[in-house]
C-alpha cells in the first residue's frame, strides 16, 4: 500500500481532486438549481424532480468516490473511478450527438480525452 503513495505524482492527485470537486459541485447545482444546468426542461412536469435527484445523486456519488480514492491515494480505486468517468462522458457524447448539442459534444470529448489520459497514466503507475 505504501508503494502506491510513492508512485502517485502530486499532479495526479490534484487533477483527481479537481474532478471530485467538479462532480460534487455539479451535483449540488443539479439538485438545488437545475435551471442553471438545463434550461429547456419543464420543471413542473411530473417525475422531473425525481430524475433530477437521481442525476444529482449519481454525480455526488462519483465525486465522493473520486475524493475518497484521492485521499487514500489508491491507484486501483482511481482507475475504477476514471473508467466510470470515461463511460459516463462517452454516454454524454452520445446524448450530445443525439440532441445535436455542440457544447455537450465538445465538453464530453474533452472530458473523455482527460479521463482516457488519466487512465493511461494510472495504468503505468500500477
Amino acid at each position: 500500500m505504501k508503494e502506491n503513495h510513492k508512485l502517485l505524482s502530486k499532479w495526479i492527485l490534484i487533477v483527481s481532486g479537481i474532478f471530485a470537486l467538479i462532480e460534487v459541485m455539479a451535483s449540488l447545482s443539479i439538485i438545488f438549481s437545475p435551471e442553471s444546468v438545463i434550461d429547456n426542461i419543464d420543471y413542473n412536469s411530473k417525475g422531473t424532480n425525481y430524475l433530477l435527484y437521481m442525476w444529482g445523486t449519481r454525480q455526488f456519488a462519483l465525486g465522493f468516490i473520486l475524493a475518497f480514492a484521492t485521499i487514500k491515494k489508491s491507484v486501483p480505486m482511481l482507475i475504477l473511478a476514471y473508467i466510470f468517468l470515461l463511460v459516463m462522458f462517452f454516454g454524454d457524447l452520445l446524448i450530445g450527438i443525439n440532441q445535436n448539442e455542440t457544447s455537450l459534444i465538445v465538453g464530453a470529448l474533452v472530458m473523455c480525452g482527460i479521463s482516457f489520459f488519466m487512465l493511461k497514466v494510472l495504468y503505468k503507475t500500477n
